[in-house]
Parts: structure tokens; C-alpha cells; sequence
């Protein structure tokens, strides 16, 4: 039950803290391919984010789940259904809200009187989401938080299910939880006990949520239809949230023995000037290493396996499908171990890092 209230909270301000960014990752459409088929348009449709669901086309007409697009602009707040872009992702479609027009723009929601394409396309990617003064704050629920809301209430309800399994049944787990007994043990014996050590229970609710929402987010990313598809973990903004939570808990977790390696480590005082820089900036290296790791192992694989199927439509012939398939096959199978391995490196080391904070002088 403790688990269950963290996961919650948990799950809670990672949502709260992502909205605002939720711009960050976003989609790359092209409006002006002349109707050729165009490779980077179709990765990036799929990778990165989007105000709505693409589900199928029907004669030629995208057929959506519209999202709703929440800003905060000049005037208040602002919400209404992405669907009144129609579809419209290179500027062209105006709408008028509370005596202000907005138009979007490879998924970016501008003011219509203020956006400069060519500012825009100057600008790096980096940057992009934050031109605030050409665009309103984003709270949309993208593709991105909705997948995130929905593993979310998904999680609540398995172990929700399971606590009160457990609560009536004392004998051995069956079903739900006896699939997840299994998976809780491996988290407490072979990652949070070896590298937290003697304090690993406080730690534990921590992990364990880290652990489910990453690889449940994967699995969801790997499936290609609506409710699912959302590749929220191949946003960097996810992990590099997820990394701060980590560092925040490492700090806060820190004994006095951790501080003394870092401020006053165990080196001749001439090499203070060196050595302490080298320490503080390891303990920001640490978290940086987390958000790209998980970032990039997961955006490569949906990269390379979409890759794989524009190679049909890029030499325009059947006879490349048995290979391309095959290779997709390959690369599917790859992404599951993938996405139980990436949720095992991240907890991993997390729990690493918490253990070197708490570690006692010996």
C-alpha cells in the first residue's frame, strides 16, 4: 500500500513537471513534399510528439484523435480542441481564441501575428520550444502526456488491484501478483540491496516506480495504434526529468562521509583545486549520463526500425519487403529486451548513485 500512495504522488509530479515542455520533442511535419514519399517525415511523425492521434487514413482523409491544446497566452488561459487546425501543421490554418490568434506550426503553437518562419528555422532545435515571447506556454495534452497519464492510472490500477489481492489472500500470489512478485523481488534483491545496502527499504517505492513506469512506457511506445503509440520515453525531456528526480534524492539522500569525498577529498590539499571541481561536476555528469542513455537506446531503435520500412517506399519496389520485414521482425523482438533492459540500466544505476550517497565509512 505505501508502494501504491508513492507510485501516485510519484507519477504525479513527473505529469505536473512535463506539461510545461511537452512542446519540446515534437513532431517535424512537411506540408510541401509535392506528394513523394518522404523518409524524414515519416520517422519523425512517429517519433517524436503531436497534439493529436493519427489512427488511419480513409480516402485520402487522416483520420485523428483530437487532443486538447491548453496555453496560457497574454490574456489568460486558452484551451480548445487541436482538431480546429485541421490537420493543418505548416502555419496556414488561423484560430481565433479569446480575442487572440494562434496558428501551428510543426507542432509548435504560435501567436499568428508574432511567428517568424524564418526565425524559427534559424533558431536550433534546442531553443525552439522556448521562443515564448513568439508563442504562448504550452499545457497541452500531447501525445506525449496523455501516454504518460495513461501508464500512469495503468499502474495505479495493477498494484492497486494487487495490494488488495494481498490484503485478502495471505497465501501464495496468484495472477496480477503473482506475475509481479517475481519482477518486485528482482528489483529489492538484485538491485536496491547490492547497491543501497542496509537502507534499501526507504528506497525501495522509489525504484520500484521507476522501474514499471519506464518499462511499461517502452512497451507502450512499441505498440503502433491508439490508445498506445506515444514514444514517451524518446522524449528527452521525460528522462531528463526523470534523472532530476534521481539527482534530487541522491543529494538530499547524501551523508556527511558522501560531502566529505566531494568538498574535502581524501588527496593531498594541492590537489583540492583540482579534485573538487572534478567531484561537483561528477555529480551533475551522473544524471546527464542517465537522460541520454535511455533517450537515445530508445529513440535508435524506433529510428532504425521505421527506416527499415520507408526502405520499400524509397526504392519503390516489393521485392525489398521480405528484408525489410525481416529486419523489422528482428528489430521488434530487440525492442522488448530492449525496453525491460533500459528500465533495468536506469533503475541500476540510480539505486548506484543513491547507495554512494548513504554509504558509511568503513
Amino acid at each position: 500500500m505505501r508502494f501504491t500512495q508513492t507510485l501516485i504522488g510519484t507519477l504525479a509530479i513527473i505529469a505536473v513537471l512535463l506539461m510545461p515542455f511537452s512542446g519540446f520533442a515534437t513532431t517535424q511535419h512537411e506540408d510541401d513534399t509535392d506528394g513523394k514519399f518522404d523518409p524524414k517525415e515519416l520517422i519523425n511523425s512517429h517519433v517524436w510528439d503531436s497534439h493529436e492521434f493519427h489512427i488511419a487514413d480513409w480516402n485520402g482523409h487522416p483520420i485523428t484523435l483530437a487532443l486538447p491544446v491548453i496555453l496560457w497566452t497574454d490574456n489568460g488561459l486558452v484551451t480548445f480542441s487541436s482538431s480546429e487546425f485541421h490537420h493543418d501543421n505548416s502555419g496556414s490554418t488561423v484560430v481565433e481564441k479569446n480575442g487572440e490568434k494562434f496558428i501551428r506550426y510543426k507542432e509548435h503553437i504560435f501567436y499568428a501575428d508574432k511567428f517568424d518562419k524564418q526565425k524559427f528555422e534559424e533558431t536550433s532545435t534546442m531553443g525552439r520550444p522556448f521562443l515564448y515571447e513568439d508563442r504562448p506556454l504550452d499545457f497541452s495534452i500531447t501525445k506525449t502526456v496523455f501516454s504518460m497519464i495513461f501508464v500512469s492510472l495503468l499502474l495505479v490500477i495493477i498494484f492497486g488491484f494487487s495490494a488488495r489481492h494481498y490484503k485478502k489472500n495471505k497465501l501464495a500470489p496468484r495472477g496480477m501478483s503473482g506475475w509481479l512478485e517475481p519482477i518486485i523481488l528482482f528489483v529489492r534483491d538484485e538491485i536496491a540491496i547490492p547497491n543501497v545496502g542496509n537502507k534499501y527499504q526507504k528506497y525501495m517505492p522509489l525504484l520500484l516506480t521507476i522501474f514499471f513506469f519506464i518499462w511499461v512506457n517502452n512497451l507502450v511506445g512499441l505498440i503502433p495504434f491508439f490508445p498506445f503509440s506515444g514514444n514517451v520515453t524518446g522524449n528527452i525531456i521525460f528522462t531528463m526529468i526523470m534523472s532530476v528526480i534521481v539527482f534530487i534524492v541522491t543529494i538530499f539522500s547524501g551523508n556527511k562521509y558522501y560531502w566529505k569525498h566531494i568538498l574535502t577529498p581524501d588527496v593531498p590539499k594541492l590537489l583540492y583545486p583540482l579534485m573538487i571541481p572534478i567531484e561537483i561536476i561528477g555529480m551533475f555528469t551522473k544524471p546527464f549520463a542517465l537522460m541520454v542513455r535511455l533517450f537515445a537506446n530508445i529513440t535508435a531503435g524506433h529510428i532504425i526500425v521505421l527506416s527499415l520500412v520507408g526502405l520499400i517506399f524509397i526504392f519503390e519496389t516489393a521485392y525489398v519487403s521480405p528484408v525489410s520485414i525481416a529486419f523489422v521482425l528482428f528489430m521488434s523482438v530487440l525492442e522488448l529486451l530492449v525496453a525491460a533492459l533500459q528500465a533495468y540500466v536506469f533503475t541500476l544505476l540510480a539505486a548506484l548513485f543513491i547507495g554512494q550517497a548513504v554509504e558509511e565509512h568503513h
